[in-house]
């Protein structure tokens, strides 16, 4: 996937003449109401689903490669190539949803509208056929918000991870082979650790949860999409556990958890054989999930190096409960941070 212009990878001449950037959606049909007051009916715009409703994809829907031309002044449009679309279409990003995965995991939506009339649907976390997502809430998408803006999750370079014999090190200075504590199985191989540089701006700015906030003995600087692993002595109430996923970005308060913009930012990803929860500066965080949804949203040179070195890679997603951006608002992301450092 090509990034946009303001957050072109630097020397990157192979990105720079690609086409367009692509990602995997499905026909907003294949994501049917299973359940609730549209019962039968296909994923719709935002003025005609209705929270509650049960949805459910077809176990025979096939996802489709969605191409996209290079934005010029904000638009986005289909380019050659696209295996869904007339070229030149004009596309447009209409809502964002949320579900709840029966594990009680969140899963997010994209609902896309292409000017010839189609659409589609844009999971930005796996769907599984045949499983039930409840429609828990309908966001408007910023109107200059682009395909390209959905990032990877990564860590900053500098970032220090903790290796199977309780040592750390650099994230950059780690090589595929390495032995890396995990949460949940222990020592665990590193398979390949992905490299990108990026302008550091809107939805590419990194976060920086500065040192001591969540018991981390140095700033843990990670994209904004990149989840940590919160247990909480005392489960929170509204919550059925006191383990929680919660997106850096959500911890943003200014302060302790702030955006960093300007300049660079260099990332690096990691991948072992599942998706795992391992320790960056002392917190547990999550390595890079591989399927198609995550993989065909990274830059297009680390997205070519990852299809090549593993075909048919395709990670469970480590499910906790994550907390979503309204339960947040309503208890307060300060208080999660506070109880860490207490």
């Amino acid at each position: 996937m090509e990034l946009s212009a303001a957050a072109l990878p630097i020397s990157t001449a192979s990105a720079a003449s690609a086409p367009g950037y692509a990602c995997q959606v499905f026909a907003a049909e294949d994501i049917y109401v299973a359940q609730g007051a549209n019962q039968g009916d296909g994923l719709c715009g935002p003025d005609e689903v209705c929270a509650g409703d049960i949805y459910a994809l077809y176990h025979q829907a096939q996802p489709l490669r969605l191409v996209l031309r290079k934005p010029a002044e904000g638009a986005q449009s289909v380019a050659q190539g696209s295996e869904v679309g007339r070229p030149g279409a004009a596309v447009r990003l209409e809502a964002r949803y949320t579900l709840m995965a029966p594990d009680g995991d969140r899963v997010e939506l994209l609902f896309l509208s292409l000017e010839d009339g189609l659409r589609l649907a844009l999971p930005l976390s796996p769907v599984g056929a045949g499983l039930d997502y409840t429609l828990l809430a309908v966001d408007p998408v910023p109107a200059d918000l682009l395909l390209a803006d959905v990032l990877c999750l990564s860590f900053a370079c500098g970032t220090m991870i903790t290796l199977a014999d309780g040592s750390q090190r650099a994230i950059e200075a780690l090589v595929p082979g390495m032995a890396v504590l995990t949460r949940d199985h222990g020592r665990q191989p590193l398979r390949w650790i992905g490299h990108a540089r990026l302008r550091a701006v809107g939805s590419f700015a990194p976060v920086v949860i500065t040192a001591g906030t969540l018991g981390n003995a140095g700033d843990l600087i990670v994209s904004q999409h990149h989840r940590v692993f919160l247990y909480q002595r005392q489960r929170a109430p509204g919550l059925p556990t006191s383990e929680l996923l919660v997106q850096a970005r959500d911890l943003v308060d200014g302060t302790a958890v702030y955006l960093r913009e300007g300049g660079f930012v260099d990332y690096c990803s990691l991948v072992f054989d599942r998706h795992e929860i391992i320790y960056a500066e002392g917190v547990p965080s999550e390595s890079l999930m591989v399927n198609d949804a995550t993989v065909n949203r990274l830059p297009p040179e680390v997205a070519a190096e990852m299809k090549a070195r593993f075909p048919g890679l395709a990670h469970v997603p480590h499910f906790g409960t994550e907390a979503s951006r309204e339960f947040l608002a309503e208890i307060g992301a300060g208080r999660l941070i506070g109880a860490r450092k207490a």
